[in-house]
């Protein structure tokens, strides 16, 4: 069978029939491969497995257009496997069943191995995945699977134990450069034929918004070569200027997602931004989950936890602040409620902290575990009937406001808890002001403990 032609000529280089850019421009070899060097660097696992022909089944975990198929298709290459790819998205376990035993048969009559490559493999359900495990047990094929989600989340535990799970990055600007630059010369697979030139700014942006994804960086410039040569015959120069590659990339679109790994990702970096007291942080991260399309009240909620657990009694107005952001987003909508919710990030962010109050009900919570059947003593029983008051029930209970400064010292904690110090405030904003307060009570129960003892002695 003769081998198909690969090259494109300029009258046809745009029709629906063509493959486009990025698949044309795919990697054959490592040589080619651009990036993943903690990965395919001299002395690196998986590029030296690649080499010698010995890897077995993996899973690829990183971003789009990193290279996860691409790299599967060098490892066939190299491995002298079969090369079969399957997508979760539109394909189930009945095609798997069939990939199998074509693989069964491969191996038995061509003696050739079979690598099944399983696009957004995350996709699959945990009965689905289970139905690769017995074949990349006993070696009917060797399964890579791409994914852009987190495995550990997504990929049940049999199925990972049977895999080595490697981390792509995004590429980084000097090679999206280099693959753009790749596609403008290359006469059989790129845009060569064209003799099209890139300005060095446009050539800057493409590597800077592309986001460290080669398909859309690929997309983007192919996009930009078919506006040049639309308009080639008016006259225009056949240059690729930094307009014509704001036009092709449109409109970036943040990276987030509303449940998976990056979900958690961002609200993580908001949260922690508001409690290192960084500004900035917490508007960037703030605003990148906005954009991409995060519920806000889902952040106005925790935001309200923000003001909860690290600004606590340090700043009390805090929290009321949270809930009226919350209020007013609720009342105003998108997009004039964001900037409510954007006032209490701020407010969070510059607000004296303190998580003692957090810790403290931690470890309250913690003694009505260990200690969950403590009974209330008898001065703090209610005591509504005539049984319960002959029991003992509110006998000797002191009415706090029957006394000076509102103030009855006695036992409020069960025996066997008592002399408990769980909240201590700081030295921080208002919770100053209850530090004062807790010393002063405290030192009026240590006066009424000390006069009650010189009575008892003085009776004696």
């Amino acid at each position: 069978m003769p081998e198909r032609d690969t090259g494109i000529s300029e009258p046809t280089l745009f029709q629906g029939s063509a493959e486009p850019l990025a698949a044309r421009m795919r990697p054959r070899t490592l040589e080619e491969f651009l990036g993943q060097e903690q990965l395919l660097g001299p002395g690196r696992a998986l590029g030296e497995l690649i080499r010698r022909g010995d890897l077995g089944s993996c899973i690829f975990w990183g971003p789009p257009g990193s290279g996860k198929t691409t790299l599967a298709r060098i490892i066939a290459r190299y491995t002298a496997r079969h090369f079969e790819p399957f997508s979760a998205v539109t394909e189930g376990v009945a095609r798997v069943r069939e990939i199998i035993k074509d693989a069964e048969d491969r191996r038995r009559h061509e003696g050739r191995g079979t690598i099944l490559f399983c696009d957004e493999i995350h996709r699959f359900n945990r009965s689905q995945q289970d139905a690769f495990l017995p074949w990349v047990e006993n070696g009917v094929i060797a399964l890579i699977g791409a994914t852009t989600e987190n495995p550990s989340f997504e990929l049940t535990s049999a199925l990972l134990s049977r895999c080595r799970v490697f981390v792509l990055e995004p590429l980084a600007q000097e090679h999206i450069r280099a693959l753009v630059q790749r596609a403008l010369t290359d006469p059989e697979r790129g845009l060569g034929r064209l003799q099209l030139e890139i300005d060095e700014d446009a050539l800057e942006m493409l590597a800077r918004e592309a986001d460290g994804d080669a398909r859309r960086a690929l997309q983007a410039l192919e996009a930009a070569a078919e506006y040049v040569v639309g308009k080639e015959e008016a006259g225009l120069p056949v240059r690729v200027t930094v307009l014509m590659i704001a036009d092709a990339l449109q409109r970036r679109l943040p990276r987030s997602d509303k449940s998976g790994e990056e979900h958690f990702n961002l609200i993580s970096a908001l949260h922690k931004a508001v409690r290192g007291s960084d500004v900035e942080g917490t508007l960037y991260w703030l605003a990148r989950m906005l954009a991409g399309g995060q519920d806000p009240l889902y952040i106005a909620r925790r935001l309200v936890r923000i003001a909860s657990e690290d600004v606590g009694l340090a700043d009390p107005r805090a929290l009321t602040l949270a809930l009226a952001a919350k209020d007013a987003y609720h009342f105003l909508g998108t997009p004039e409620g964001e900037l409510a919710l954007a006032e209490a990030a701020i407010y969070l962010a510059t607000a004296p902290k303190s998580n003692r109050a957090y810790e403290a009900f931690g470890r309250a919570t913690e003694a009505a575990q260990q200690y969950p059947a403590e009974g209330v003593p008898l001065h703090l029983r209610n005591a509504p009937t005539g049984l319960t008051r002959e029991l003992g029930y509110g006998a000797d209970y002191k009415y706090a406001h029957a006394y000076e400064d509102a103030y009855a010292p006695q036992e409020y904690l069960p025996e066997t808890l008592r002399g408990a110090a769980w909240y201590v405030p700081t030295e921080s904003g208002y919770e100053k002001t209850v530090r004062e307060r807790m010393e002063w009570w405290a030192g009026l129960k240590k006066k009424a403990m000390e006069g009650r003892k010189d009575g008892m002695g003085m009776g004696q």
